[in-house]
């Protein structure tokens, strides 16, 4: 398998200059490359400062880039929003959204880092060296931060405590309508997975401003290219890897799965394969551009915003994967694709149902093997944050762990047995937060 010959480029990289070129990403796994040194750097002729010295000064410097280019990105953003009534109100409700679940999320990282049911991971990964900067281990948790002198993409593993035998690996991209995607926002699955011995990739991207589409599929891409080629590293089953994205996270991986299934059908140089890849899973998302810009529009995210985040009118067609699969040309690709299981909620507003249900039925009329489940009376939100912060039994969770580990009859059994999930939010305010939800 071919490696990656180039990567994208966080804009905070792009705005100082990185003298020199680039040396290719070595097929070393993750862990060996730690703390090497650049080839010709010339050591200094300061004797060595303090650790702790140089840590704070490393850290306060970070602190400060990263704060400067939120605060850059934040005007950048608001001078493509201008002012305008109803960004503004979805605005406040998304504030009075968040406060209404912030019992939720607040538990979410706290059971990340301190309780038993997993080991959490941040990693970066880029096409130049790895050092380590900070490890904490406790009994029950370890926490690894992984720096970079360039950073390209990150992602957070969630790890099952039991770690016997090799285990299936979900790579998830979360949603954020293309501006406020993180990470983080998939935490609360990555540990109710976890706690079903399933290895969850959060896999981060830049949003707009700071990128545009081809940048987010790019960032997408590269994560998964990570989780195909080191999850061995973590425990993790190459052979078992599983894709899934949510809202604008299910787009943009629905996206760089077909880029990619192109590129293999022109046998172009590759990273990652679409054959390690078991199943793709889609939920909420739109496939369609060309008929979601005057929805969004209507619903706040302005048609000049949303063009200037796809690059365009003429890009919508390129970056619409129900468009694409029809291309009579792109036979061979859509021939490789692994199945496709698309999930959507009934009472879905941001992005309406027939979103999926006209994906689906594009995909099989070209011979894709393509599923969908609807759920009636289910909202944008309803099926990623109310009923998993709602606990006990979840149509949609079952589903997915079902489905990864059918034909493992000891999984199966564990599964049976598993205790309800617990609940991280009263009832009365998951039904304020729906109510007043802006998605």
């Amino acid at each position: 398998m071919a490696t990656a010959t180039s990567a994208p480029e966080r804009l905070h990289s792009a705005d100082s200059s990185a003298g020199g070129d680039m040396k290719q990403k070595d097929t070393d796994p993750l862990l060996s490359r730690v703390s090497r040194r650049r080839a010709g750097s010339k050591p200094s002729a300061e004797p060595p400062r303090p650790r702790r010295q140089q840590s704070f000064k490393r850290d306060f410097g970070h602190a400060a880039a990263e704060t400067y280019l939120i605060t850059r990105l934040t005007f950048k953003l608001l001078s493509y929003l201008g002012v305008g009534y109803r960004w503004i109100t979805r605005l406040l409700a998304l504030g009075f959204y968040a406060m209404l679940l912030m019992p939720g999320f607040l538990q979410v990282p706290s059971q990340a880092f301190f309780k038993l049911m997993d080991v959490v991971l941040s990693v970066n990964f880029s096409q130049l060296d790895i050092t380590i900067s900070s490890q904490a281990k406790s009994d029950e948790v370890l926490f690894m931060e992984i720096n970079l002198e360039i950073v390209i993409c990150s992602l957070d593993l969630y790890l099952p405590k039991n770690r016997d035998s090799s285990k299936p690996v979900v790579a998830f991209v979360t949603g954020g309508a293309w501006i406020i995607g993180y990470k983080a926002w998939g935490s609360l699955l990555g540990q109710q997975l976890a706690e079903r011995d399933i290895i969850v990739a959060c896999i981060d991207y830049r949003n707009f401003p700071q990128g545009t589409i081809s940048d987010m599929v790019k960032d997408a891409s590269e994560g998964i290219s990570f989780v195909c080629n080191n999850i061995i590293e973590y425990g993790g089953d190459p052979n078992r890897i599983y894709l899934m994205g949510q809202s604008a996270g299910a787009h943009i991986s629905a996206c760089a799965l077909l880029e990619q299934a192109i590129k293999e059908s022109r046998r172009e140089s590759i990273s990652w394969s679409v054959s390690q890849i078991k199943a793709y899973f889609g939920l909420s998302g739109g496939y369609n551009l060309t008929n979601l810009v005057d929805h969004f529009d209507c619903r706040g995210l302005y048609r000049s915003i949303f063009l200037s985040i796809m690059e365009g009118e003429k890009s919508l067609e390129r970056f619409s994967p129900e468009i694409v699969v029809q291309n009579p040309s792109l036979r061979s690709a859509v021939s490789v694709l692994p199945r496709i299981i698309l999930f959507h909620g009934t009472a879905d507003f941001s992005i309406p149902s027939d979103a999926s249900k006209n994906f689906v039925d594009a995909l099989q009329r070209v011979g894709a093997q393509a599923d969908l489940i609807l759920y009636d009376g289910k909202t944008h939100t309803d099926l990623f944050l109310q009923d998993p912060l709602r606990g006990g039994k979840d149509e949609l969770f079952d589903y997915v762990v079902a489905f990864i580990h059918a034909g493992d009859a000891e999984a199966l059994a564990k599964d049976t047995m598993a205790p309800p999930r617990r609940r991280h939010v009263p009832e009365l305010l998951l039904r304020l937060a729906r109510n007043v939800s802006p998605f």
